[in-house]
């Protein structure tokens, strides 16, 4: 039984429930995203697996998921990303954020967001069971789908990434 770190606005954690019951309940836990990048600065984006229990068939951010009960979330967001990707790459954590979105089966995503980049331009082995697709898009050409067509997209991937953009670009102007 897979379980979530239950925490407060603060990200302290307060305790652990079983994932879909957080999910029922609404209960903020923490979880992570993943945005990885390749040498053309294009993001890549996956289209999840038509089986999730929310929001298959949706594109997003490379991966995301929650840390398990006495994991770093760095450590998981590194497992995660080879679980369902099939590759390996060092992550930066850039910031974090929360949100909560209600979804048509009656779960509710309630989430503190740690959201973390790397660059990785090698073979991506797909997990079938969590992904369906994959590709890499600049920035502009994501902004334009998000616009034209929001419904294709998760609803974190739709908060977190203008703020993904706007990290970095303030990141590249301190350098």
């Amino acid at each position: 039984m897979e379980q979530v770190i239950l925490v407060n606005e603060q990200d302290e954690q307060v305790g652990v429930m079983e994932k879909m019951q957080a999910h029922r309940e609404g209960k903020l836990h923490r979880a992570f995203s993943v945005f990885i990048f390749n040498n053309k600065k294009e993001m890549l984006l996956q289209q999840r697996a038509l089986n999730k229990y929310h929001s298959g068939g949706l594109w997003t951010n490379a991966c995301c998921s929650h840390p398990k009960p006495n994991e770093s979330t760095e450590a998981a967001a590194i497992r995660r990303l080879k679980e369902e990707l099939g590759f390996k790459t060092s992550l930066e954590k850039i910031f974090d954020f929360t949100y909560k979105a209600d979804f048509e089966n009656g779960l509710t995503e309630y989430e503190f967001d740690h959201v973390f980049s790397g660059i990785y331009n090698g073979q991506i082995n797909l997990n079938t069971a969590e992904v369906k697709d994959f590709c890499y898009r600049s920035a502009d050409e994501i902004q334009s789908a998000i616009q034209s067509h929001p419904q294709k997209f998760t609803e974190w991937f739709k908060i977190a990434f203008p703020l993904v953009q706007k990290s970095l670009a303030e990141m590249n102007a301190n350098i």
